[in-house]
């Protein structure tokens, strides 16, 4: 059976993103996100909430983000999840889930957390939703054992 996995989310950078670089040149971005939900409980009453993701970009995305994104800023992110498992120092089994962003388009201009500029940026930095991929052009990140972290 096919498997699908996309994400898509609109919210705002918690952090700048922080830009790292594998022994082969390609740029790896990771930025956080945060995602309100404003509803109405049951009882009328006006509730929020808020979601927090880890997002990481590759490649000429990588570049833009970490260029002309910061703390604050609006984005939406296209892409899929991922999850990473490892064992920590105790022996315990643990597991993340993160989402690599394959598309980001940028919601508010520069200094303006406000404003919409609506600049979307992919892996080849043109205004298209196609993601040319990875470092090996498959449409990701390269396998784990090549990341710097």
């Amino acid at each position: 059976m096919a498997g699908y996995n996309k994400v898509i989310l609109i919210g705002n950078l918690t952090r700048d993103p922080e830009v790292k670089y594998l022994p082969s040149g390609s740029p790896v971005a990771t930025f956080g996100l945060a995602v309100n939900r404003r509803y109405t409980a049951k009882e009328g009453e006006k509730k929020e909430e808020v979601n927090f993701f880890d997002i990481e970009t590759w490649n000429k995305t990588a570049e833009m983000c970490a260029e002309y994104l910061n703390k604050g800023r609006a984005v939406l992110v296209e892409g899929r999840l991922k999850q990473d498992r490892w064992e920590d120092e105790n022996g315990n089994k643990r597991s993340k889930l993160k989402i690599v962003a394959l598309t980001v388009q940028f919601l508010s201009g520069r200094g303006d957390a406000q404003g919409s500029s609506d600049a979307l940026y992919d892996d080849s930095g043109a205004l298209s939703v196609d993601n040319s991929g990875g470092p090996d052009n498959s449409g990701g990140p390269p396998p784990d054992s090549q990341a710097p972290f």
